[in-house]
């Protein structure tokens, strides 16, 4: 008895000792990753960030830093909403998965099956097109193809969108090649609402956030209550100065991107996540589930492959990349990182799952520094996969300068081969037509004040003035100059000395690439 007695005492001094070692370990790690944090946002002038771990189905940080707005006192709290931009893909493919384990359609189910009047470029591929294609980025249009259609904010529909498909220029050939693709997404929130009756808006609302008790979460931005003032503002740094923009984002294309959340709710998709589809206080062969074992290993099963650099093969361990449903997904360090960012104008986010370390992370910013929040969930990792140690922020913040250094240059060396004495071929008057794109609609060019302006007949934040570059090339300067999407116009000349059709194409190629005016070709309106 007294054996087992001090056995049992021995036992317990052991295990409280474990607990205070784990504990302490957490909060070491915790607080270099709060320095890192810190200095991130310094680096790369990013106003708020919050950021969430679990480790173990338990949220070990839930933490916001920094202030909702720049310039003003309000801070960022665990409960400060953020727009998750494309982090909704994988909520709209979870979404797919359970009308999957209902039996309400396949992975394999023809998108035409739902949406006839779905068409794609190609007869083939139209009559082939899966669910599953809809998710995979494979589908043979180019990388952002037809994004004019749905930002910035446009007056088009998915109606428009599903007209404008057919239209679309193929890059490749189907199922060949990565090209990441938001319409694709849209047609997959337009099968969820044919499917189940009921709008994307209010499934999700249905079937993610209420059983997760996402309680703060929003579909759309417009959902938010007015009176919760607690939700980030974007920013866009340009000049050296943080600019306030944006306010609803891909409010009516949805499923590609517009949910609101914090890093407290997003906890409870992670820990969904991580758990293969279970929810709840206690998880056993009765837990409730978003989505059975069955298609999470679906969706985080590689689709399309991407290329990996002997670089990433040298400083990551990296030797797989590939995109499954709604997930990025790649080897790192010995263990499979489940990962995707988002992105809108002024803020980007983060969310890694590490499935067999049981740990996970979500990092939401008001800021647009793809830098920052690279650089802070690399620095998790290093902490809780225990890598050898390096200063992630340094590392991103030399990237950043080389690559601005990289594109200065090139710019300057196509400055330097423009000619600069060169005409145009007409007035300028002449140049100023409505003119037609097949998927996008009307792109007008207007005379007035001796100079050319562009206004962009969907997309009422798309106007600028036209500047004579070379020949019969210009550059329109949009007005909205947070949009850092300047780009070039080229009126093509027929035989007869008239306007044939235009082009355009970014001027820097830092743009984002959802601004696809390449895809564009107008032709005068008759």
């Amino acid at each position: 008895m007294k054996l087992f007695s001090y056995t049992m005492f021995a036992t317990t001094l052991l295990l409280s000792a474990i607990t205070s070692v784990q504990a302490s370990s957490v909060d070491d790690k915790n607080t270099k990753i709060e320095q890192a944090i810190s200095q991130a946002m310094v680096t790369f002038q990013v106003p708020g960030v919050a950021v969430a771990i679990i480790k173990d189905n338990k949220v070990v940080m839930s933490q916001g830093f920094g202030v909702i707005e720049h310039g003003k006192s309000a801070k960022v709290t665990p409960d400060t909403l953020f727009g998750i931009a494309s982090n909704t893909k994988a909520m709209t493919a979870a979404l797919l998965a359970n009308l999957v384990d209902e039996g309400k359609l396949t992975w394999q189910t023809k998108v035409i099956d739902i949406i006839p009047e779905f068409q794609m470029p190609n007869a083939y591929v139209t009559r082939e097109f899966t669910i599953t294609d809809l998710l995979a980025h494979n589908s043979g249009l180019g990388l952002g193809a037809g994004d004019l259609m749905i930002w910035p904010h446009t007056t088009l529909t998915n109606a428009d969108i599903i007209k404008g498909l057919k239209y679309l220029p193929e890059v490749s050939s189907f199922r060949s090649e990565f090209a990441y693709d938001n319409l694709m997404y849209i047609i997959a929130g337009e099968v969820i609402a044919r499917v189940t009756g009921k709008p994307w808006s209010e499934v999700i609302q249905e079937r993610i956030f209420t059983p997760l008790g996402m309680n703060n979460t929003r579909a759309t931005f417009s959902l938010i209550d007015k009176t919760n003032n607690n939700v980030a503002r974007a920013h866009v740094p340009l000049n050296d100065k943080l600019n306030v923009v944006g306010g609803n984002f891909l409010e009516k294309f949805s499923s590609a991107g517009s949910v609101a959340s914090s890093v407290n709710d997003m906890s409870f998709w992670l820990k969904a996540q991580l758990n293969q589809g279970a929810y709840g206080v206690k998880l056993d062969a009765n837990s409730p589930r978003l989505f059975t074992a069955k298609q999470s290993h679906t969706m985080w099963k590689p689709q399309t492959l991407l290329s990996v650099s002997d670089k990433a093969t040298q400083q990551d361990k990296t030797h797989f990349s590939a995109y499954g449903l709604g997930w990025f997904m790649k080897d790192y360090h010995g263990v499979k990182l489940i990962h995707h960012s988002g992105g809108i104008l002024g803020m980007v986010s983060k969310v890694v799952l590490v499935p067999e370390e049981d740990l996970a992370m979500v990092i939401l910013t008001n800021q647009q520094s793809g830098y920052a929040f690279n650089a802070i969930y690399q620095q998790i990792l290093n902490e809780y996969l225990e890598l050898p140690k390096k200063d992630w922020i340094a590392y991103y913040h030399e990237k950043q300068q080389a690559n601005i250094a990289k594109e200065q240059k090139r710019l300057a060396k196509a400055a330097e081969s423009v000619h600069k004495n060169s005409a145009h071929s007409l007035v300028l008057r002449e140049y100023a037509q409505t003119y037609v794109d097949n998927w996008y609609g009307e792109i007008n060019v207007m005379f007035k004040n001796n100079k050319l302006h562009m206004q962009f007949g969907n997309t009422p934040e798309l106007k600028g003035t036209l500047e004579h570059y070379q020949h019969n090339t210009f550059i329109v300067r949009w007005h909205d100059r947070t949009l850092e999407a300047d780009a070039f116009v080229n009126f093509n000349l027929n035989e007869d000395g008239g306007i044939n059709y235009a082009t355009m194409k970014a001027v820097s190629r830092a743009t984002d690439f959802s601004f696809d005016f390449h895809d564009l070709k107008l032709v005068p309106k008759n």
